[in-house]
């Protein structure tokens, strides 16, 4: 894939629209101290970054930006028995302290949020971050997936996971073998499309937001920071986030 290509970025202050590559390119453009003292560092140690909703999943199953070990990953979830470090919701970190991360990570867990949810987890995600902290993004594309349910493919298998096929309506509602076994933290609750899932960062306070519209996979992805960055150092930035 060209990722250049498929890249929206968008300098939150200016609004301006372009295309490069054949690709849509829109300009739309606190880590180390948390409870019990996970996270403090000093010089020379690896930065942090919080992987919130992390499940099951650990390094280096994360954004490509955070796998070499330079970054110490620290695992947020609600869910006890994935024995995360901090026990806690999108909605309510409070155990992080405030401006402590150098990034967060968050991996198709925004969806199981209700709609006024949202706000609020996005804004606790830019109160954790470091001025100069990246917060990586992903969830599904509605875009993409209604497209395939407006073509009637509402349970054909889209693409094969770990977990099993997924569909359009495991996408759209949530993974059925899951919530069948009783597991109802994969319900989803909410979508977005690239543009809306842009506008809630800026809603939340980022400055700089890049996002693009992975089509095969059926999902977006957001790279946003707190701090304003020249349109071509948030290129390069997304870049390294979604590098496969």
């Amino acid at each position: 894939m060209n990722w250049l290509g498929s890249i929206a970025l968008r300098v939150l202050e200016s609004w301006m629209h372009r295309r490069i590559s054949g690709g849509d390119i829109a300009s739309v453009g606190r880590s180390h101290e948390i409870a019990a003292g996970l996270g403090q560092a000093t010089a020379g140690e690896p930065r942090c970054f919080l992987h919130v909703g992390c499940g099951s999943a650990r390094k280096p199953h994360v954004a490509a930006i955070f796998r070499d070990e330079t970054w110490r990953e620290i695992r947020l979830d609600i869910d006890r028995q994935v024995a995360p470090d901090v026990v806690g919701s999108m909605t309510d970190m409070s155990a992080v302290a405030t401006a402590s991360m150098d990034g967060v990570y968050s991996s198709h867990n925004i969806e199981h949020l209700l709609p006024h949810e949202v706000p609020v987890a996005l804004s606790e995600i830019f109160r954790v971050l470091r001025e100069d902290g990246i917060f990586v993004l992903t969830c599904p594309d509605l875009q993409s997936v209604c497209a395939r349910v407006a073509q009637g493919k509402l349970e054909e298998t889209l693409y094969e996971s770990p977990s099993g096929p997924i569909a359009a309506h495991d996408i759209l509602y949530g993974l059925r073998s899951s919530l069948a076994a009783g597991n109802l933290y994969m319900a989803h609750r909410t979508g977005f499309t690239l543009e809306t899932l842009v506008a809630a960062l800026r809603t939340a306070g980022f400055r700089t937001v890049a996002g693009r519209r992975d089509e095969a996979g059926f999902a977006l992805w957001a790279v946003a920071t707190p701090r304003l960055m020249a349109e071509e150092d948030a290129r390069r930035l997304a870049e390294r986030a979604w590098v496969n």
